[in-house]
């Protein structure tokens, strides 16, 4: 049985919509922009993430009996909004930034038309989508960026709400993650898994090398050996000797990753294991991943920073009414005038512009339809009267993720706090 997303949202928009029906506001259409005010953490760039998400659970979003008997039992709302909401279709449009793609400060990264009261049930499950997988995406880019050519596992499962996980690993993947530990996105999305053992597989054993030589037998000589859980040096010893020249790898999980993993060189190559690959883990980020530049790893596993965002879990996303239906039949631009939170009212377009070398230079946000010259439309077409019709290969997000960070002015790669990589314009 298919699960309804419909009760993935917050009490308030419910009893929005009930009011709004009572006033006879709720049929005007309206139209709702998700963006970020700021980008957190001091960030440079953001990576938008979640949208094929975002499009799944729209086609769930439905309140069957189950959901239906919930809101009356709890008097959530009256008959007239629960009849309304047992025939509940979206049936509007959504233009968005596609996954994999940037943005910045204003960017419209969703533009939802519709019906107020078709499109305001939709606040929370889509900046719940959103938010988690755009923090995710913006930190793997980070790490990706600076791991270079060598490949990144996903392994954070453990660390985060088992669902998060799943998400997380898929939102890994479209930044330049390689493989995750992770059964279910594998099974789910496609993506690659990987993983051999942990200290528990060593320690179940008498000693460490019937451990070894057990998981050779069972994976092969090709696989990867932990060699930490005891002294490191007659590990790799003895996993060379045992496996030979065809030991695949081996995994370095504590103490200082870059001293360890030149000792663990100079000794795999004393033993001709020239082939033979390592692989660190162990709370790294960014900044530690950066750090072992230059130390001879071949690959890292990275869990905590990851599904956390790397210290900034959410990516700040809001979901604000910009236009609505006036008493004539025409929108007329909304916006908020908050102290702090103000918005820009009118139905967004956004395109990018560059510079004579090609690079990003401008995110320019406007009201008008009309294409600036030489500009890259950056919103596409998701849903058209309720259909969806912008769902994408997995791998085409990767793709467009590696080609657009390639774009960026250099400086935007820094990994200290700074401005966005470029400016936001308004037109």
């Amino acid at each position: 049985m298919t699960m309804s997303t419909a009760l993935l949202t917050d009490h308030y928009e419910l009893t929005m919509l009930q009011a709004a029906l009572r006033s006879g506001a709720a049929h005007r259409r309206a139209v709702f922009e998700v963006f970020a005010r700021h980008l957190p953490g001091g960030r440079r760039y953001g990576v938008v993430a979640g949208v094929g998400r975002v499009l799944d659970e729209l086609e769930r979003f439905r309140f069957g009996d189950d959901e239906l008997t919930f809101l009356r039992e709890h008097k959530v709302v009256d008959e007239p909004t629960l009849a309304f909401l047992a025939d509940y279709r979206f049936s509007g449009s959504i233009y968005g930034y596609r996954e994999g793609d940037l943005y910045f400060p204003a960017s419209p990264i969703l533009v939802v038309e519709g019906t107020f009261a078709e499109a305001v049930l939709l606040e929370t499950l889509v900046l719940s989508v959103l938010n988690h997988d755009c923090a995710i995406a913006s930190a793997a880019s980070r790490m990706a960026n600076a791991a270079g050519t060598r490949p990144l596992i996903e392994m954070g499962s453990r660390r985060t709400h088992e669902r998060a996980a799943v998400a997380a690993a898929r939102a890994a993947y479209i930044a330049g993650f390689a493989a995750t530990s992770n059964l279910m996105a594998g099974y789910e999305y496609g993506l690659p898994t990987a993983g051999t053992a942990a200290h528990a597989f060593t320690l179940l054993h008498d000693t460490e090398r019937a451990a070894f030589e057990a998981q050779i037998a069972s994976l092969g000589e090709s696989t990867t050996l932990l060699v930490d859980t005891y002294s490191v040096a007659e590990a790799v010893a003895t996993a060379v000797e045992l496996a030979g020249n065809e030991l695949g790898a081996v995994r370095i999980d504590s103490g200082d990753l870059a001293a360890a993993a030149q000792e663990v060189r100079e000794q795999l190559d004393a033993l001709g294991a020239f082939k033979t690959r390592i692989l660190v883990t162990s709370d790294l980020d960014e900044y530690a991943i950066a750090a072992l530049a230059a130390a001879p790893v071949d690959a890292y596993g990275v869990g905590t920073s990851l599904v956390t965002g790397s210290g900034v879990p959410t990516a700040a996303l809001v979901y604000k009414m910009v236009a609505r239906e006036t008493a004539s039949g025409k929108l007329e631009p909304v916006a908020k005038r908050s102290v702090g939170k103000p918005s820009r009212g009118g139905r967004k377009y956004a395109y990018r512009l560059l510079d004579d070398q090609g690079h990003f230079e401008t995110e320019l946000v406007t009201t008008s339809d009309v294409a600036p010259e030489g500009g890259i439309a950056l919103l596409h077409e998701l849903v058209r009267d309720g259909e969806l019709v912008g769902r994408e290969p997995l791998e085409a997000a990767r793709e467009r993720h590696r080609a657009v960070v390639g774009r960026l002015p250099q400086e935007a790669l820094h990994l200290g706090r700074g401005y966005a990589a470029i400016s936001t314009e308004f037109a």
